[in-house]
């Protein structure tokens, strides 16, 4: 597919962006930790620059591929607040490599243009959305490293994290109770005020993207709830939330997908 963007400053910034994630993943294990920062840093802020070009350009654009991109951004916004609390926190290949695919899919998959905006607060709207996803894909990528500390730990060997199992739990499960808070609000908004939101005659349906995100909501209350009061933890709570993330990134960004790339449609 051909690459077009509305300002030439776009492609520069995701070629920016993802030149230093590629640098970061290719170079990890021989760069200082320093540099490593560095570039990290680097791509993060030519990747939200690249972000805000879209959404905030004239007309904006938004679609799947800018939504994933922007999740995959908070996730690398989260990690880099919290390697300040926690420095032996390594995942940064791992991050750079997934922000690298984002921004190259974000650029190939540009999305949809809105010249038209029914309510101010739709953007709000879509921004509760947006950053549920994010927290939920960092409670994925949190989930992912406690998964590998237990393995670590079953056969004796260093946990691959730097971080201990029970650090990585308590912060999965934060991100979780905080997506679901957001995720809460997001659907409530949606189900209260569709038409102010989306324009006249566009109420609240049951279509792919409403069934799919409330089966996620379901799912992610049964997972608080079996921690609360079944003490559900380890693999099987982990599973959990891979079911609930993926059932949530259908939601969205599959349907969207299906619409602008299976069957073409703005």
């Amino acid at each position: 597919m051909i690459l077009t963007t509305s300002q030439w400053w776009g492609e520069v910034l995701a070629a920016g962006a993802f030149v230093s994630y590629l640098v970061t993943v290719v170079s990890h294990r021989r760069m200082a930790p320093d540099m490593l920062r560095l570039m990290l840093f680097a791509g993060w802020v030519l990747h939200g620059l690249m972000l805000a070009e879209g959404l905030l350009g004239e007309p904006p654009r938004f679609g799947f591929a800018p939504a994933l991109s922007t999740t995959v951004w908070l996730v690398l916004t989260v990690y880099a607040i919290e390697s300040r609390l926690l420095p032996q926190l390594q995942a940064q290949w791992t991050l750079a490599g997934l922000g690298a695919v984002a921004v190259a899919l974000a650029e190939i998959f540009q999305g949809s243009s809105y010249s038209h905006v029914a309510s101010i607060w739709l953007p709000l709207h879509w921004a509760l959305g947006i950053a549920s996803y994010g927290l939920f894909a960092a409670a994925v990528v949190h989930g992912w490293l406690m998964q590998r500390s237990e393995q670590a730990m079953r056969l004796a060997s260093q946990s691959a994290a730097g971080v201990p199992l029970m650090t990585l739990e308590r912060l999965t499960f934060r991100f979780v109770e905080a997506g679901f808070v957001l995720l809460s609000a997001t659907l409530l908004v949606g189900w209260l005020f569709a038409e102010q939101l989306y324009g006249a005659g566009l109420a609240w349906k049951w279509n792919h993207k409403t069934i799919f995100s409330v089966l996620a909501w379901l799912t992610f209350a049964m997972l608080l709830a079996g921690r609360a009061r079944m003490g559900l933890r380890g693999l099987r709570a982990v599973r959990v939330l891979y079911l609930g993330s993926g059932l949530l990134l259908l939601g969205y960004a599959g349907s969207r997908f299906v619409l602008e790339v299976v069957l073409q449609r703005p």
